[in-house]
């Protein structure tokens, strides 16, 4: 499973990579045409939003599988090792959890919905269920990255407490 991660991680890196570029180009051509042109362009500000929507989404799930989003870890550090790989434990199924009914179960209806009423945005006329699929695709990713650490967390594979400063099995000292 540990191979399987690897893999994820570097093509979800060349992705985010990939759109943040495409991103920053039409940002920078809507700038221009804006200011320099004085004729803005409808269609890069459109997939602007689309390909910050993706960035964001992806990126969050990439950032989860890394171990660096924003986490408060006080509770686990004062809990000890042994309890604090359940709270550890704990915490990933509720994101799991999250993730699985809202991004993926509800995402993929968003986008079953929006695919069948025909909505397309306004300027690409692209079917805004393919913008929606981010939802569910993060969510999908999220999941994995969850039951990765999981299985990571159990098997002592994964310390899930990660400090620089060694705290004492009865807490902090005060």
């Amino acid at each position: 499973m540990h191979a399987l991660k690897t893999r994820v991680d570097h093509a979800l890196g060349v992705f985010i990579a990939a759109v943040f570029a495409v991103l920053v180009t039409c940002v920078v051509w809507q700038v221009f045409s804006r200011y320099v042109l004085n004729a803005p362009s409808t269609v890069t500000d459109e997939l602007a939003r689309f390909l910050f929507m993706w960035v964001g989404l992806i990126g969050a799930a990439y950032t989860l599988g890394q171990r660096k989003h924003l986490a408060i870890d006080l509770l686990m550090q004062m809990a000890g090792p042994s309890n604090g790989r359940w709270l550890a434990l704990l915490a990933t199924v509720i994101v799991g959890a999250f993730a699985a009914v809202v991004m993926v179960y509800g995402g993929y209806n968003l986008v079953q919905k929006t695919l069948a009423s025909g909505q397309l945005s306004p300027a690409l006329r692209l079917p805004m269920g393919y913008v929606y699929g981010a939802i569910p695709f993060a969510g999908i990713m999220m999941v994995l990255y969850c039951l990765e650490f999981a299985a990571g967390v159990i098997s002592g594979r994964i310390q899930p407490i990660e400090s620089d400063a060694e705290v004492p099995a009865n807490g902090p000292q005060t």
